[in-house]
């Protein structure tokens, strides 16, 4: 092991020194080592007898055994990233983040059971909710993010998983994870958080008591916009159930985009301190705005979801959203296609700012989401703020 698994270190020092051991990055037999683990490429593994291939055959992790089971580019980002999350036993790694939800439901879940969904979810996630586990006879339950406490009068018997996402996805609801994580051990219920927002750094999700942390890592890890990658951060007692459900389903991941994640997560805590300082700093300009209706930004102390924030979280991220007042379908699409710094794309997190149109009246069914003016989401890069007000402030004379 490395010192990188000393607990005493603190976040931005273990995104360093996390995944370079040095039986990743050195070779004694030519006398040094390497900053950054190599780009290990394999599907074959040789052995060096039988006697090897029977000892090495039983291995299950971090143990070269097959490619798809992975080389030491793969374990030493599944060994960073496990580091970031004091108290988990370790990561799985998934060629994106929707499929590291897929893979974490249908591992924890079986015919019968029932599952508490947040109903602010990413679309992708209640798809598969409605599609395949619905196919599978898994129910889906849909329950307000803002339900806290009360999560318990909704546990079932059968209930045994309930999935979180805090800030929601489109509308940045914080949930309350401490007392939904207390009603759900109480129960003996299992919860499952989606970090992509906030990321280790501003929400360790296993000292909040979380079961399994999921992120996209095609977010602010990957950070450049080049890579699609997901991961499931599980405790002990999860760990092997995950990991045995990853290898039947055969997933698993590219070196080559491992050596990229591993890059980005070096410059997280700086990026992610710019993400969200830029952030603000577009929030409280739109917020100024009489063209804006209100801005959708937990980190603005009127938001409803600042209280939480401010208790649970160590910082911001760069996404967020706000509506146009009194605007429609076709003062939005005016207001963004006349913006030149922001680009129209899904996806997140990169150094560049990005918008999109949200409509999450289509999909909701817990709750309602009546607000009649349009909505927008941002995703605030690495640019100069004020570069990025210009553009917005042109974008609305636009309407």
């Amino acid at each position: 092991m490395s010192n990188s698994d000393d607990e005493s270190l603190r976040p931005a020092t273990k995104l360093v020194q996390g995944g370079r051991r040095p039986e990743w990055t050195g070779d004694p037999r030519l006398g040094g080592g390497v900053v950054n683990p190599p780009v290990w490429r394999a599907s074959t593994i040789l052995y060096d007898n039988i006697a090897d291939l029977k000892t090495r055959g039983h291995a299950t992790h971090d143990k070269l055994y097959y490619g798809r089971r992975g080389t030491p580019t793969v374990w030493a980002l599944a060994d960073a990233l496990t580091m970031m999350e004091p108290g988990s036993e370790g990561t799985l790694l998934y060629p994106s983040g929707v499929a590291a939800i897929s893979a974490g439901l249908l591992a924890l879940l079986s015919p019968g059971d029932h599952l508490l969904m947040v109903d602010s979810a990413y679309e992708p996630t209640r798809s598969f909710c409605n599609g395949m586990l619905a196919r599978l006879g898994v129910e889906t339950s849909y329950y307000d993010p803002c339900v806290g406490a009360a999560i318990a009068d909704l546990i079932r018997p059968e209930t045994k998983l309930i999935f979180l996402e805090s800030p929601g996805s489109l509308t940045f609801e914080v949930q309350d994870i401490p007392a939904i994580v207390a009603a759900a051990r109480g129960r003996g219920v299992t919860t499952m958080l989606d970090n992509t927002w906030a990321t280790p750094l501003l929400f360790p999700a296993f000292r909040h008591g979380v079961d399994v942390a999921v992120m996209s890592l095609t977010k602010y890890v990957g950070g450049h916009s080049d890579a699609m990658m997901g991961s499931l951060t599980a405790s002990k007692a999860l760990w092997p159930r995950l990991r045995q459900a990853t290898y039947q389903l055969g997933l698993s991941v590219s070196p080559d985009d491992c050596a990229l994640m591993l890059r980005g997560l070096r410059t997280l805590d700086v990026r992610m301190q710019r993400h969200g300082e830029n952030g603000l700093a577009v929030a409280r300009w739109l917020a100024a705005r009489e063209e804006v209706a209100r801005v959708l930004h937990p980190a603005l102390p009127g938001d409803p979801g600042h209280g939480i924030w401010s208790r649970d979280f160590a910082g911001t991220s760069g996404l967020f959203g706000f509506t146009l007042k009194g605007g429609d379908e076709a003062a939005r699409t005016r207001f963004i296609d006349s913006l030149s710094l922001f680009g129209i794309g899904f996806s997140w997190g990169g150094y560049e700012s990005l918008i999109v149109p949200s409509n999450p009246a289509d999909i909701r069914t817990a709750t309602t989401w009546s607000d009649p003016d349009p909505l927008i989401r941002l995703s605030i890069g690495l640019e100069d703020p004020a570069d990025l007000i210009a553009d917005l402030e042109q974008g609305f004379a636009a309407i």
